[in-house]
């Protein structure tokens, strides 16, 4: 799995899970239910992860959509 992003900001995970689904790329969203027991606590965020084969399609859908900044190098 190729990790996209990291972030505790729900409306930013909801809309890059939006965005992805429109692009036809699967997401798994890791760590969200330790995130949730812990209050989401900076130390604990959750992360967007792709198929290593959709990688570039889902970068690409987030740059055009402008939130090439959220993005994690790699």
């Amino acid at each position: 799995m190729i990790e996209l992003l990291r972030t505790n900001d729900l409306v930013l995970l909801s809309r890059v899970e939006m965005i992805l689904a429109e692009a036809g790329v699967r997401v798994i969203i890791a760590d969200q239910h330790m995130s949730a027991l812990e209050g989401s606590l900076p130390f604990l965020p959750r992360r967007v992860l792709v198929m290593p084969q959709a990688a570039l399609r889902a970068r690409r859908a987030l740059e055009d959509a402008g939130l090439a900044d959220e993005l994690r190098d790699g």
